[in-house]
């Protein structure tokens, strides 16, 4: 798993049938500091993320199949939970507003 904030969303009016009706959001990867690392990536959601949440991205399709209870669905990343605070060098960090 990765930490990522989402950073937008993905507006697709035609998908394959194993995508209808999930939602497809736009992840910045983010060290443990909160610094941007890599490219963005299109994660599946399955745990209702939105923009600017702290999320957790498992990379790997028998997950992707497993927390979308969909044994046809092919996807390798998909957003597995939301963050509300981590601790990293004894400072709590990505604490959650609201």
């Amino acid at each position: 798993m990765k930490l990522a904030r989402v950073v937008g969303n993905v507006v697709s009016t035609i998908k394959d049938r194993t995508h209808e009706n999930k939602k497809l959001l736009i992840v910045d990867y983010v060290d443990e500091r909160g610094a941007v690392i890599g490219a963005p990536q299109i994660a599946l959601d399955s745990v209702d993320a939105g923009v600017g949440d702290l999320v957790l991205v498992a990379h790997e399709g028998g997950g992707a199949k497993m927390l979308l209870n969909d044994k046809d669905v092919v996807s390798n990343c998909v957003i597995c939970g939301v963050v509300d605070h981590y601790t990293f060098d004894g400072q709590e960090r990505g604490k959650r507003s609201g």
